[in-house]
């Protein structure tokens, strides 16, 4: 039997988490999603949704007592989606940064990965203007990777050539179409595995310019959607606190998705 001690304990664990009260208990959210990045959001041979991201979207719709439904949306569709409320949150890996803030909001940071180029083993390249000047570097749609090199590198010289998924990318790579390509550091360590990445690496240093890159990914909601954010929050909150997180990171990776605490 627990004590009044005990229980005044927990008054403010329960008074942390808001999400825990039950009121999203029940609701459907719609989840807008690209399953397009293994392994943070794809689908499996038999067509089911997986990945890190798919993972921690359902664990905090289970902390949250939610019913949550995925809607696909192609990657450059995400925030005009969101907008015309074909869904209720954006949760696809989304790079929080200045500009997209404008738009939309976002849930505290969920997971972080940083921007790399990627060229062909042994290349000369590096993710400057003066090394890429005259070369073809593949971006995908709507990505924070395709503002940088838009605003940095295209003005220079550097041909930027836009995907409408990084898959595509990932093939004219392969193929030789591109000289590199510039992606988040996990999709492309998952490109390497595949018989057309095996001969690629990452070429120079991290890019972590926060005016393109942000402070890592998060959730997405409308602006006035302040109930589900903070829903989002607490709940993120939450499976931090109780190793959730923790599990469905170390199913997938060998390092720390989160990063550096805020």
């Amino acid at each position: 039997m627990k004590t009044i001690k005990g229980l005044l304990l927990l008054l403010p664990l329960a008074a942390s988490f808001p999400a825990l009260s039950g009121e999203f208990s029940g609701k459907v959210i719609k989840l807008g999603i690209d399953p397009t990045f293994p392994p943070l959001e794809y689908k499996t041979p038999q067509g089911k949704l997986t990945g890190f991201g798919v993972d921690i979207a359902q664990a905090l719709c289970d902390q949250m007592q939610a019913k949550c439904v995925w809607v696909e949306s192609s990657w450059d569709g995400m925030i005009p989606g969101l907008q015309a409320k074909k869904f209720d949150a954006i949760a696809s890996s989304m790079t929080i940064t200045p500009q997209r803030r404008q738009q939309i909001a976002f849930s505290s940071k969920v997971s972080n990965a940083p921007a790399r180029l990627v060229a062909h083993k042994g290349s000369n390249l590096q993710p400057t203007v003066a090394s890429l000047k005259g070369k073809s570097v593949g971006v995908q749609q709507g990505s924070s990777q395709e503002a940088y090199a838009n605003a940095l590198w295209r003005p220079a010289g550097v041909n930027v050539v836009a995907y409408q998924s990084q898959q595509e990318v990932n093939e004219d790579l392969a193929n030789g179409r591109l000289d590199a390509s510039l992606l988040a550091s996990v999709s492309a360590s998952e490109f390497f595995k595949t018989p057309g990445g095996k001969d690629f690496a990452f070429i120079g240093a991290e890019l972590t310019d926060s005016k393109y890159f942000g402070v890592g990914d998060g959730i997405g909601v409308r602006k006035d959607d302040t109930a589900l954010l903070n829903a989002f929050n607490a709940a993120l909150q939450a499976i931090r606190a109780n190793g959730t997180y923790k599990k469905i990171n170390d199913r997938y990776f060998d390092f720390d998705m989160y990063g550096a605490e805020q």
